[in-house]
């Protein structure tokens, strides 16, 4: 039997109040993605050297508190950018 697979989308109204604090957070995680991708390119073009998202933790270390996210987003971030740029196979996103 075949499993079909349905997705629900939601579509949820966020408060305006709420809106300024995710606007910065979205502009904090793309100032962390746009770094890990000019370090990561730097590196590959200057050095041959393919970062690893570890590698990438030891350059992000203690930006958390200046961007006002959490550390382990920023981690997050680098891994996610190291997974992506493997998956399309390319040396800048």
């Amino acid at each position: 039997m075949k499993k079909s697979g349905h997705t629900k989308t939601f579509k949820v109204r966020i408060r305006d109040k709420h809106a300024k604090v995710l606007r910065a957070w979205a502009f904090s995680v793309n100032q962390v993605w746009n770094y890990c991708n000019e370090l990561s390119h730097r590196s590959i073009r200057e050095r041959q050297n393919w970062l690893s998202g570890y590698d990438l933790q030891d350059y992000t270390k203690g930006s958390a508190k200046e961007l006002g996210l959490n550390s382990a987003t920023v981690q997050m971030i680098g891994h996610e950018y190291v997974t992506r740029r493997k998956q399309f196979k390319k040396s800048r996103l």
